[in-house]
């Protein structure tokens, strides 16, 4: 089955056709700039230019960065406080003449590529796929299943701010961090996630997985871990996977 997946993230907004029994893209990716506000009707707007460069007509599906019960975001997403509470479905499907969406938090999505496809396939236990980027993703696995909308990039830390705000790939560019020096705040956050969990195994995906060799240096925890293996196409690979396999 082959499915169009979108990949919302707070930088940019990202479209490819995805082979789900492959696990893997199909044609290029097509990728627009996330507009600022990232109000839904902004966003909305991108999402249909993406649909309308692959000429889609089918059911298209959605990795969207924030908790998605329902089909409703249920915090603002990173991108704009009037996503709170807003069914993201039904947005993006009345911007795109009435096509069906089905729409899954980011980083549940990239943790589904990984698992069925990538760094987790083989590996049972607690899994826990953390992506850096804009924010901190979390998509957690038990023996392969999906345990879904865990925010863990938004636990404090011991400066007692978020840390998201201080461990993502967007604090790094934000601040001009070297990779050597964010590294070590992305180690604290690891010890921290290691402490509280106990997981077996951690992928560390989002932008960053693809330099994942400036920092690796810094990442002193006692849980095995790697990169993930699909990078920054996990988001639309694992949505329209689990689309999928809920349509069988």
């Amino acid at each position: 089955m082959n499915m169009l997946g979108i990949d919302v993230g707070g930088s940019g907004i990202k479209g490819a056709v995805v082979d789900t029994i492959e696990g893997k893209l199909i044609s290029e990716r097509y990728r627009i700039e996330t507009p600022n506000p990232a109000t839904p009707e902004a966003v909305s707007k991108v999402i249909k230019e993406i649909k309308d460069h692959f000429d889609w007509t089918d059911d298209i599906v959605c990795a969207f960065p924030t908790v998605v019960i329902e089909g409703k975001a249920v915090y603002d997403a990173n991108l704009d406080n009037s996503w709170t509470g807003k069914n993201i479905e039904d947005i993006f499907s009345n911007a795109c003449d009435d096509q069906h969406f089905e729409v899954i938090n980011d980083a549940d999505a990239a943790g589904i590529a990984e698992m069925r496809f990538g760094a987790g396939k083989h590996h049972s236990g607690l899994v826990m796929v953390l992506t850096f980027g804009t924010g901190i993703g979390s998509g957690v696995f038990y023996d392969g299943v999906l345990i879904p909308n865990f925010e863990l990039g938004r636990i404090l830390g011991k400066n007692g701010k978020v840390y998201e705000k201080f461990a993502a790939d967007s604090a790094r560019k934000r601040e001009e961090l070297e990779f050597d020096v964010w590294g070590k705040r992305v180690n604290q956050y690891l010890k921290h996630i290691e402490r509280v969990f106990s997981p077996d195994f951690i992928i560390i995906g989002g932008g960053a997985s693809k330099k994942i060799h400036k920092f690796r240096d810094q990442i002193k925890i006692k849980t095995r871990f790697t990169a993930s293996e699909k990078l920054n196409n996990a988001g639309i690979i694992g949505a329209a996977v689990n689309a999928a396999e809920h349509h069988r």
